[in-house]
């Protein structure tokens, strides 16, 4: 099979398609609590929020979390997580934003560095799984770079053209493993991130996923 010539859409998938701040931020708070750590708000997480996630903790410990304690605060972290996402659903509109983009005969796919096991299952139980041509969540440890992944994911999508595909994501990550790969990248300010720290990173910036759309059909043709 040769190029495809339409464009492609990497989405992610936390703060992204999936709306799960408040998840999120609990689970922070939860793992903080862990090692007698204060709470912090949803404003200053999206201010200090950055990968990989033991960076984010050092910044707020003043120092690295020791292996042990990263553990521990990791599994407190997936824990209440996975408790807690129940209530979570698609960021408004996603369905109908997937459904077009697919109607027109482009692609798009689903990188994640939330696991694997658990991504497919969520992804299929809002319906949404036939708008992608691959899912992809993070195999193996947590906490590490989304560039890695996105060499891997790019490289299994036969026929698309990187120099075509715009990547959609909520942080400064998203946009690195775009430019790994050599495709664009379209950052969002619903999730994890703060406008002044997408900012920084030189790509688009919008504040709703039409615009996102709009954008990537902009930087793909």
């Amino acid at each position: 099979m040769g190029m495809q010539t339409g464009a492609h859409i990497v989405w992610d998938w936390n703060g992204t398609l999936f709306h799960d701040n408040d998840a999120i931020i609990g689970a922070t708070n939860a793992a903080f609590g862990e090692l007698g750590l204060a709470p912090i708000t949803m404003e200053q997480y999206r201010t200090l929020y950055c990968v990989p996630v033991p960076k984010f903790y050092e910044r707020l410990l003043g120092r690295l979390p020791t292996d042990a304690e990263w553990e521990v605060m990791d599994e407190t972290f997936h824990r209440y997580y996975t408790e807690h996402r129940v209530r979570c659903g698609l960021t408004a509109g996603v369905t109908e934003l997937l459904a077009d983009w697919r109607a027109t005969g482009r692609s798009q796919s689903i990188l994640s560095m939330y696991g694997h096991d658990e991504l497919v299952p969520l992804v299929r139980g809002f319906g949404i799984e036939g708008h992608f041509i691959r899912v992809d969540g993070r195999t193996g440890p947590s906490g590490g770079s989304k560039a890695e992944h996105m060499v891997r994911h790019l490289s299994a999508l036969d026929g698309v053209d990187p120099a075509r595909t715009v990547v959609i994501g909520d942080a400064a990550d998203d946009a690195v493993a775009a430019r790994r790969v050599g495709a664009r990248a379209v950052l969002y300010t619903g999730g994890s991130h703060s406008r002044a720290s997408l900012e920084g990173v030189g790509v688009p910036v919008v504040d709703t996923l039409d615009e996102a759309v709009a954008e990537a059909e902009r930087l793909a043709a």
